[in-house]
């Protein structure tokens, strides 16, 4: 988004009542708040699935309980 879009939401949040921004504010906040848990989940994720650690022990989960077909 340029800075002329954000520049133009601003001013028009400048021109809501108080109780509406604060609202908004709320809003934007528990936003934030569930894509950074999101994304934190996601890099813990990533770490786990790299840890050669994790890789051998699930390769040995794998080898004890095999699929049956």
């Amino acid at each position: 988004m340029n800075a002329a879009t954000l520049d133009h939401i601003a001013d028009e949040v400048d021109r809501l009542p108080l109780p509406d921004r604060l609202w908004l504010l709320e809003r934007l906040v528990r936003s934030l708040r569930r894509d950074t848990a999101r994304r934190a989940s996601d890099a813990d994720l990533a770490a786990m699935a790299a840890d050669p650690d994790i890789r051998r022990e699930l390769a040995e989960i794998d080898r004890e309980f095999p699929l049956a077909a």
